[in-house]
């Protein structure tokens, strides 16, 4: 019986810092800016890292250095990227049920790191987009918990591990990717409604509900309205903290004043950070310090595993201010 099964993502990253990549402001950017080198040009690169990512590893990782007992569920392919992901996750106490295919490569990510610390990320999805649900061994997900990340969008996966999940009363905490929420709030209602823990930010809430990024009140409302009566609602702001909501209360926080080196994983350490002190604890307040925390320790280093917390450390990170109401 494992703690905690984590679903989703498994990918090679490389990182490139440059002080030659330049922003530039473009309204044709869906961003409004723009990562930019000449044309033609020799880029010297002052920084090169080279690690795993994907936010079913990344969260397994966060479970895992948290002394739960953990499986990640996912997809590689038959190469050396694939093995490498396996031995890593069995290296942070994670047992890997994972597909492994030969027809295509392990996911692959170059992310091109501004001196600012923003990036840009090259996605190249592989394997990831054939996770097949006939090929997840259920017999074997005995579990108190799933943690869903990016599923690559595959409906009938989702629809399946949630069925699995309400048949065998198994909690469920979700982060759903892009691809994911790209099937539209109707068609999510059915699967949503039976969420535990719910994350998302700010984003992605407004774009499912169809309202405009900066009515933050009406996204997080709307929302939370399509839960079931005793979820977790966690929404992220970026550097605007984040709010949380179960039944009638109401929780807010700031973000600690912290030095930043990018920003890749850092969604994935919330996520996972928060479930992993509910799991606990079962205190909201200290989900959300320890979720905070853990966010602010991987913007800290190259990766999105570098910084992850183990137990007991919570890094010299300041516990925020909780507001509730």
């Amino acid at each position: 019986m494992f703690d905690i099964i984590s679903i989703g993502s498994a990918t090679r990253d490389v990182f490139l810092q440059s002080e030659g990549f330049k922003r530039i402001k473009d309204p044709d950017f869906s961003t409004g800016e723009g990562e930019c080198f000449a044309l033609g040009s020799k880029i010297e690169i002052k920084k090169l890292a080279v690690t795993t990512g994907g936010g079913g590893t990344n969260a397994a990782v966060t479970f895992g250095r948290q002394g739960f007992k953990t499986a990640c569920v996912g997809v590689v392919g038959k190469d050396s990227t694939g093995q490498e992901v396996l031995e890593e996750l069995r290296r942070e106490n994670v047992e890997p049920i994972f597909q492994e295919h030969d027809d295509d490569r392990t996911a692959y990510s170059v992310i091109l790191v501004n001196p600012n610390a923003e990036r840009t990320i090259l996605s190249y999805k592989g394997e990831g987009q054939h996770f097949d649900v006939n090929k997840i061994p259920f017999d074997k997900l005995e579990t108190k918990w799933f943690f869903l990340d990016s599923l690559g969008g595959h409906y009938d996966l989702l629809e399946a591990v949630v069925k699995h999940a309400k048949d065998k009363g198994i909690k469920i905490a979700m982060n759903p990717g892009g691809k994911e929420l790209a099937h539209g709030l109707e068609k999510l209602k059915p699967i949503i409604s039976q969420i535990d823990i719910y994350i998302t930010n700010q984003e992605e809430a407004a774009t499912l509900v169809g309202v405009n990024y900066e009515n933050e009140d009406e996204a997080f409302q709307k929302l939370y309205s399509n839960l079931k009566q005793d979820a977790i609602f966690v929404m992220s702001k970026g550097p605007g903290g984040v709010r949380v909501r179960q039944g009638d209360k109401e929780y807010s926080a700031g973000v600690p004043d912290s030095p930043v080196v990018e920003r890749t994983g850092a969604g994935d350490a919330f996520g996972s950070g928060f479930t992993s002190e509910h799991m606990r604890t079962g205190d909201i307040k200290k989900a959300i310090q320890f979720a905070t925390a853990n966010a602010s320790s991987v913007v800290t280093q190259f990766g999105a595993k570098a910084g992850i917390l183990k137990s007991g450390d919570w890094g010299p990170w300041p516990l925020v201010d909780i507001n509730e109401k």
